[in-house]
């Protein structure tokens, strides 16, 4: 697609500052003739070109910090805006509902490692979008919103869909606070240098960001004049751990034994920590999140803690207490450790992470020795420090997770178990398709089941654990990584929200799997447990097959499980988005054992009295 852009006075970067921006934001990406082909190109002057509005000096201004996709839907109140982002080097993607292109947008990041755009338009449009928003800032995404809102003369008056302090409250949609990191309503064109620079510098840090950008509808297609983004000497920031946090972290490794935890805010540092195992025999654990990251065959797994994790991680613990835990890159929240006690070395935490805040915080009562620093760099370091492992004759074995075989002789209804076998073959080991489980009894079968052996092949929600976020995030990993993305997920959260319209529209090679056993199951499991009757958690049988079909994609139905693997080759071989509807067994419980342990050892450690009650909450029954 070839574009005009402005002359000198008007034009909004040079192609030197476009380049630079470009590395900075994005560590290898360099302007060259690849980038050209793909559409990614300069802003080279033009004498003919007329005076830039604000809409398009947005859309170039995030074309040049690194968006590749925006999603969203569209609406009266942002046609300006949108028709720039349609006619700039973006893809647009046109979603079904705001909260789906936000998990679309999300997913996108983390299958690209480039900032992604949600974009609405006033009123509901913003509000839609904020679930998705939230459990972006929450995964720890790079995205930035792009809003209309009501026109500074119509505000109070009652316009369409107005989007103003009258109608919505200011703090935390429009300001920055614990939804957006940085959040601004443009009502000029001379903010957006001010805008582009805080953009650029946040994005070239680590970690996550989620932006606001609002822009009255008026002010959309207000002309720029006269005006250039400013040239940013901005590198690709890290966070390196001082020596004597180094130091001290060897001093503290080395008194004894110790194990590692491995969180997805590890996801680049895979290499360096296998090696950082194998050099001193440590153990490896690590979270839901966190899978693959360390290969899930070595013998130096010992399991996923938390949701849908392993008992042989608590039969490590009891039976070879480490001295000190290597906790790297994860929160230690509550789907992680259930915060328990029998999770607590005899000699505490040596805790990193690139958020200062993070260390100390799920475990406040023990001893913790928090180091803020890039994960990468920090076991670099290490690697260079620790002495190896002194040999022995007789290896230390570790307890690793069970892997039971699937039963013979049953083939009607599916099991679970048999589901997620034949992924494992099909999916995990036959294809390099990234795969991603819904919240819900989903995310604790594939957790609990499903093995990786490389990071970045794995995705949950830990954070907000929305439904609907791997139903529709599917999208975005799938059209960004340029190839398959398998959504595991339940029939309620396929009823909530969905875009296989969406996915046929645009042909992304998206691939659900539906648990479909007519219940919210893990409520339905969850509230007998409990003891609690009464709550009625089931739902009408639904042919999802029937409905992908009538919107366009293929599907097929497995009431066997001895279709089940020719349907996931069907899925894997199609080129088009492809829906497999899989009746399942209502009554299989689902894995429970690594959490109760985990509890059960908790009120152990904590010598609670035979009486006190007992959390009444699920999954954590």
């Amino acid at each position: 697609m070839s574009k005009n852009y402005t002359d000198s006075k008007s034009s909004l970067i040079t192609p030197e500052q476009y380049s630079y921006v470009e590395s900075a934001t994005n560590g290898s990406h360099q302007l060259n003739e690849q980038d050209n082909n793909k559409g990614i190109q300069p802003f080279l002057p033009n004498e003919t070109a007329s005076p830039l509005s604000v809409a398009d000096a947005i859309a170039q201004m995030l074309a040049t910090l690194g968006v590749s996709y925006a999603f969203g839907v569209a609406g009266g109140a942002m046609a300006s805006l949108w028709n720039a982002l349609s006619n700039s080097t973006i893809d647009v993607l046109n979603f079904r509902h705001e909260a789906g292109a936000a998990f679309a947008a999300t997913e996108a990041y983390f299958a690209s490692d480039r900032p992604t755009v949600v974009f609405t338009t006033a009123g509901p449009g913003i509000t839609n979008a904020l679930t998705g928003l939230f459990a972006a800032r929450g995964e720890g995404a790079k995205v930035i919103l792009l809003s209309a809102c009501t026109s500074a003369p119509q505000r109070g008056r009652w316009a369409i869909q107005e989007t103003s302090t009258y109608t919505l409250p200011s703090g935390g949609i429009f300001t920055t606070g614990a939804l957006f990191n940085y959040a601004i309503t443009i009502e000029s064109a001379a903010q957006l240098p001010q805008i582009f620079r805080k953009l650029a510098l946040a994005l070239a840090q680590p970690g996550g960001f989620v932006a606001h950008l609002s822009i009255p509808t008026s002010v959309q297609t207000s002309l720029v004049e006269d005006m250039c983004l400013p040239q940013l000497d901005v590198p690709r920031f890290g966070i390196t751990a001082p020596k004597e946090a180094i130091a001290k972290s060897v001093e503290l490794l080395s008194s004894g034994p110790f194990a590692i935890w491995v969180g997805f805010g590890a996801r680049d540092a895979a290499d360096e920590i296998r090696q950082l195992a194998e050099k001193t025999g440590a153990a490896v654990m690590c979270s839901p999140r966190g899978k693959g990251i360390f290969p899930e065959d070595h013998p130096q797994f010992v399991g996923v803690t938390g949701l849908g994790g392993h008992a042989s991680v608590l039969t490590y613990m009891e039976q070879q207490l480490p001295l000190h835990t290597l906790v790297l890159g994860t929160r230690l929240g509550e789907p992680t450790s259930f915060w328990s006690s029998a999770m607590v070395p005899t000699g505490g935490f040596v805790h990193v992470d690139i958020d200062p805040e993070v260390p100390g915080v799920a475990y406040p009562q023990v001893k913790t020795f928090g180091v803020r620093s890039d994960i990468k760099a920090y076991v670099q370091e290490l690697l260079q420090q620790l002495p190896d492992a002194p040999p022995s004759s007789t290896p230390l074995l570790l307890p690793c997770p069970e892997r039971k075989g699937v039963e013979s002789g049953i083939d009607y209804p599916v099991r679970p178990e048999a589901l997620m076998a034949g992924i494992q073959k099909i999916i995990v080991e036959g294809s390099d398709a990234v795969v991603m489980a819904e919240c819900g009894n989903s995310f604790t079968w594939s957790t609990h089941l499903l093995q990786f052996a490389q990071a970045n092949r794995y995705r949950v929600s830990t954070g907000v654990g929305a439904m609907g976020h791997a139903v529709t995030g599917v999208l975005g990993a799938a059209q960004a990584r340029k190839g398959k993305a398998v959504a595991i997920v339940g029939d309620g959260a396929m009823l909530m929200n969905n875009e296989i319209s969406t996915a046929v529209k645009y042909k992304i090679p998206a691939i659900w799997i539906v648990l479909n056993d007519a219940r919210y199951n893990m409520c339905h499991q969850g509230m007998k447990v409990l003891g609690l009757k009464g709550a009625d958690a089931t739902m009408p049988p639904t042919n999802f097959a029937m409905i992908a079909r009538g919107m366009g994609a293929e599907a097929i139905v497995v009431v066997r499980e001895s279709d089940i693997e020719e349907a996931l080759e069907q899925a894997i071989a199609s080129n088009v988005p492809f829906l497999i509807d899989v009746v399942i067994d209502p009554d299989r419980p689902a894995p429970s054992g690594g959490r109760n342990k985990s509890l059960a050892a908790q009120g152990v450690k904590s010598n609670q009295a035979k009486s006190s009650p007992k959390p009444v909450s699920f999954p954590l029954v």
